[in-house]
């Protein structure tokens, strides 16, 4: 049986080659797009990679829990993992993020695509652009014309003005320019509010009825997050009443317990989760598979990074839900470009026409670019076998780490 051997963690900062102002950070200009990259090496030197947003150093002392919790555990067994990781929430850490490199080491190990593992090859998927700024009619027609001549036939677009008649006519004036060549999806970003920066908008019930009456009306294709991410019962009402779709569930990281339960209260028609945040592959797939039971639809928010992309997409294709669904794809030039959101892959995750082949590459379908990651890339953690005793004996003392040892190797043997 193959083990962890060594984990790694590095600060990632990739310059965006134009300043970027994300919807659901008012008035925050961004010029980077900052993760935290983790590396874990098996035994036999099988590599596996994710990856976790990051708004700067937050997760600088994580690997003191993750080297000792993952280290000489078998990471073909997700279960096992998926354990530890929910061992360390107990702390106050919630890390979904971590799960999917086990993933990678597992499929490369068997020699399939991750979407291979859970059930369906590999497989075209169509692609919407999702846009990240909130902009002016007409600059999002201009904007909303050149993705459709880059190929996609679907897009959605931001909405984030604190007057209700400011979100209404942008939808109005995007659909009539557009709607007849293009279907719409729009975005509140109410699901989780930021002000850190600057003051944002805040919807109740009613205005989200109201919209999504307006959105209804203008033929939109679906409404995002229109209700903040914990308001369940207003969202089941919502949902219940709207004539549109209402979509969201991308950053619960409750996981699958949060989201069986709002599947149970039918709180979208379309559940969003993120595998980084919101529980890692395994338990993303099981929302998927509940999804489809009960009559819903699944399509995952990918709004990270390059990595973060890769492990939704293999998700996505095994779901099922390609033939029914477009993914989304980020894309939101001059600042927020293919190039930048996947700055240290070798192959970055371009669109053919506004669809996408999921690779046939074992594991998530990536590779590292090593003299990108040298580039914007700085490693802040490294443990292995030695390292783990050093470190349990300079913490705990000689004689608990002995005794804690003699308890896991007798741990592993029943």
């Amino acid at each position: 049986m193959t083990t962890i051997r060594r984990i790694e963690l590095f600060h990632v900062a990739v310059p965006l080659p134009g300043t970027f102002y994300p919807a659901w950070i008012p008035g925050f200009p961004q010029t980077e797009n900052r993760f935290t990259l983790l590396r874990a090496t098996t035994d036999d030197d099988v590599v596996g990679y994710s990856a976790g947003p990051a708004m700067g150093r937050e997760r600088a002392g994580l690997g003191e829990l993750l080297g000792p919790y993952l280290i000489g555990e078998d990471p073909t067994d997700i279960g096992l993992i998926q354990q530890r990781i929910r061992e360390i929430s107990y702390l106050g850490w919630r890390n979904a993020w971590v799960e999917p490199a086990f993933w990678d080491i597992k499929g490369k190990l068997a020699g399939k695509p991750v979407c291979a593992l859970l059930g369906s090859g590999p497989c075209t998927v169509r692609l919407y652009a999702s846009t990240g700024e909130v902009k002016s009619p007409a600059e999002r027609i201009e904007e909303a014309e050149a993705r459709f001549s880059e190929g996609f036939r679907a897009i959605k677009i931001r909405v984030h003005d604190f007057e209700e008649i400011a979100d209404i006519r942008q939808v109005k004036e995007v659909s009539t320019a557009m709607g007849h060549k293009m279907k719409i999806g729009v975005d509140a970003n109410q699901g989780w509010r930021v002000t850190i920066v600057s003051d944002a908008p805040l919807w109740d019930l009613a205005r989200a009825r109201r919209f999504a009456d307006r959105c209804a009306d203008a033929g939109v294709a679906w409404l995002e997050e229109p209700l903040p991410m914990d308001a369940y019962e207003d969202l089941a009402a919502l949902t219940a009443y709207s004539r549109i779709p209402i979509a969201g569930g991308e950053l619960h990281t409750g996981g699958l317990p949060e989201l069986k339960m709002m599947i149970e209260r039918r709180c979208y028609k379309i559940f969003q989760p993120d595998a980084v945040f919101s529980g890692g592959i395994a338990q993303t797939m099981e929302v998927a598979r509940l999804c489809r039971q009960k009559g819903l639809i699944y399509s995952p928010h990918t709004w990270t990074n390059g990595i973060g992309f890769a492990v939704n997409l293999q998700l996505f294709a095994a779901s099922g839900f390609a033939a029914e669904k477009e993914l989304e794809f980020p894309i939101s030039p001059p600042g927020w470009t293919v190039e930048a959101r996947d700055g240290i892959l070798e192959n970055p995750f371009d669109h053919d026409n506004g669809s996408l082949q999921v690779p046939n590459r074992p594991g998530l379908g990536i590779e590292i670019d090593k003299k990108a990651l040298k580039k914007h890339g700085k490693r802040f953690f490294k443990m292995d076998r030695k390292r783990l005793i050093w470190y349990s004996v300079r913490n705990r003392g000689l004689r608990a780490t002995l005794e804690i040892n003699r308890n896991r190797r007798k741990s592993r043997k029943t």
